[in-house]
C-alpha cells in the first residue's frame, strides 16, 4: 500500500475528515488507497483539505449540504450514511437531517427522499438515537 502524502493540504484535509468522521473516514481512505491511491489522496487533499476546510461555512452547514446533495443524487447510499453519521458528529440533530432530506423531495423527487430517509433510519438505529418523527412535521 502506498503511503499518504505529507503535504500541508493533506494534513489539513485529514484533520477535517477526522473531525467529521472520526476513525471511519481514515478507514475509508485507507481502503480506497489499496486500489486507487490517487483517488484517496484527491479526496483528502482537494475534497477536505481545499474545499471542506474553507472557513466560509461551518462543518454543520457543510454536512447538511452534503446530506442534501447525496440524497438528491439518489445513488450514493453508503456515502449518504457516512455523511449522516458525520452530520451527527459535528452537532446536527436528527430533526435537522430529516428536514434536509425531506426538502429533497421537492428538488430531487420522492424516491430520492424516501431512500434518504431509509439511510437516516439506519444510521439513527445504529447509534441508538431516539428520534421523534413528529418533530419534523
Amino acid at each position: 500500500m502506498t503511503t499518504p502524502p505529507t503535504t500541508e493540504r493533506y494534513e489539513r484535509g485529514i484533520a477535517v475528515l477526522d473531525s467529521i468522521s472520526a476513525e471511519s473516514g481514515r478507514a475509508m481512505v485507507d481502503q480506497m488507497r489499496k486500489i486507487a491511491p490517487a483517488l484517496a489522496n484527491w479526496a483528502v487533499e482537494w475534497g477536505y483539505g481545499e474545499v471542506v476546510s474553507r472557513p466560509q461555512l461551518d462543518l454543520r452547514t457543510r454536512q447538511l449540504a452534503t446530506v442534501a446533495a447525496l440524497t438528491a443524487l439518489g445513488n450514493a447510499a453508503p456515502q449518504l450514511r457516512a455523511h449522516i453519521h458525520g452530520a451527527l458528529n459535528v452537532g446536527c440533530t436528527p430533526t435537522e437531517i430529516i428536514e434536509v432530506i425531506q426538502q429533497m423531495a421537492v428538488f430531487a423527487g420522492f424516491p430520492a427522499a424516501i431512500n434518504g430517509v431509509a439511510a437516516a433510519r439506519e444510521v439513527f438505529e445504529a447509534r441508538n438515537l431516539q428520534f421523534d418523527p413528529h418533530a419534523s412535521e
